[in-house]
Formats: C-alpha cells, sequence, structure tokens
C-alpha cells in the first residue's frame, strides 16, 4: 500500500517512513469497495479525503431524468477525490462515487488537513503543502473541461481533447473508454461514435480498437 501512496502528489518529497507516519498520525484507514458499491452518496457530509490505493472510482451526478453524468474517473493508484468539498466547507456532496471496479481506498480525516498535529512534525507541513497544490491544479483541470464544454459543435470538442492528451507522434492516450467519453462531454455515445467515424473518413484521426492516432494535425488545430 505504502508503495501505491508514494505515487500520490499528496505525499511528494516524503519517504515512506514520513507516509506510515502520516497514516499513523492522521488515524487514516483502507477501506475495501467491491464493483459497484458506493462510497459516498449525494447530500453526505465531506469527512474524509479519499486517496486511491488500487482498482477505480467513477464520480458522478445524475440528470434531472435519471441518466448518469461521469464528472471524472480516478483509476491511477494514489489520486485523490472528495477534495474539493471538504475544502469548500459544504454541509454535503453535490455528487456520488461509485467503485468502477473492486477498490481499496485510504480514508484521511478532514481534520489532519486543517490543524496541526501538536508536534510540529515536518511531513504535516509538507502534506498541506502539497494539498494546496493539489486544488490549485483542479481548478485549472476545470478550467480546461469548461473550454472544451464551450465548444460550438462536438468535433471541437472531440478535437480538444485529442490535443490536449496527444503525443508528439501524434498517438492519444484516454484514460476512458468510449462511454465515458461520451459522458465526459455530456453526448449520447452514438453520438460519439459517428463523429469519430466521420473524422476518420474525412482524413483527420485514425482508429484502431481503443488507439486514436492523429493524422492531421493542422486540420484538427483548424476545427478549433
Amino acid at each position: 500500500m505504502i508503495k501505491e501512496l508514494k505515487k500520490s502528489p499528496l505525499f511528494s518529497g516524503m519517504t515512506e517512513e514520513d507516509i506510515k507516519k502520516c497514516i499513523k498520525c492522521s488515524g487514516s484507514e483502507a477501506v475495501f469497495y467491491k464493483k459497484e458499491e458506493i462510497i459516498f452518496l449525494v447530500e453526505d457530509e465531506p469527512q474524509k479525503l479519499f486517496i486511491l490505493i488500487e482498482g477505480s472510482v467513477t464520480i458522478c451526478r445524475d440528470s434531472l431524468d435519471g441518466k448518469r453524468n461521469i464528472i471524472t474517473t480516478i483509476n491511477q493508484g494514489g489520486d485523490l477525490f472528495g477534495e474539493v468539498f471538504l475544502f469548500l466547507k459544504k454541509r454535503e456532496y453535490e455528487n456520488y462515487a461509485i467503485a468502477a471496479s473492486d477498490t481499496k481506498v485510504l480514508q484521511m480525516p478532514k481534520t489532519y488537513l486543517y490543524t496541526g498535529c501538536g508536534n510540529n512534525c515536518d511531513y504535516h507541513t509538507l502534506l498541506i503543502s502539497n494539498m494546496l497544490s493539489i486544488l490549485a491544479q483542479k481548478a485549472y483541470y476545470l478550467n480546461q473541461k469548461l473550454n472544451i464544454i464551450a465548444s460550438n459543435t462536438l468535433r471541437q470538442k472531440i478535437s480538444k481533447i485529442l490535443l490536449q492528451n496527444a503525443e508528439e507522434n501524434g498517438n492519444v492516450e484516454l484514460k476512458m473508454n468510449r462511454e465515458e467519453f461520451a459522458d465526459f462531454l455530456n453526448v449520447a455515445r452514438p453520438s460519439l461514435s459517428r463523429e469519430l467515424m466521420k473524422m476518420q473518413d474525412d482524413g483527420l484521426i485514425n482508429i484502431e480498437k481503443k488507439k486514436i492516432k492523429i493524422i492531421d494535425l493542422k486540420r484538427i488545430q483548424d476545427n478549433l
């Protein structure tokens, strides 16, 4: 577990021994969730910071007609979720988290992030500093998503995501499957699939199973 947590930006700059001390000092505990099990619900009171150890988690919000909209997917060991609501000091969540597979999560009490432990521990100070950096990065990510969603056409939305995730050779590695991709863009999956195929027919991209490669970078950029 410690090796996975060492990958987390929350524990950046810490030794394995520091991480162990943080877990003990904070009273954190590892909790296992089976696939489809709820981690927290809308209207639950935010009391814990969640850190993924293994598995994957989807953060969702349901529309008025009951359609599940995926806000984001957490699938990298060490990634955090639920932290925004802790620092907004909201009395309840506005979305819910569900285990997308068998999942283990470290739960850290929010009090540890707000106050010192009384021992003036260097690792505790570093943890809080790392948390501030994570929140800044989260704000940047949300601004990027807002920029994508504000696009006029589905092709523009797709193009922006492809460019954001493209490697130098044009290969695009998305951490979402097709259904999650559609939910992220807030469109129906068939609509997304049709547009991707049109972009391939137009010579902009090449699709091979789950892999996408940008063929004509200039024309993709011209879509924006």
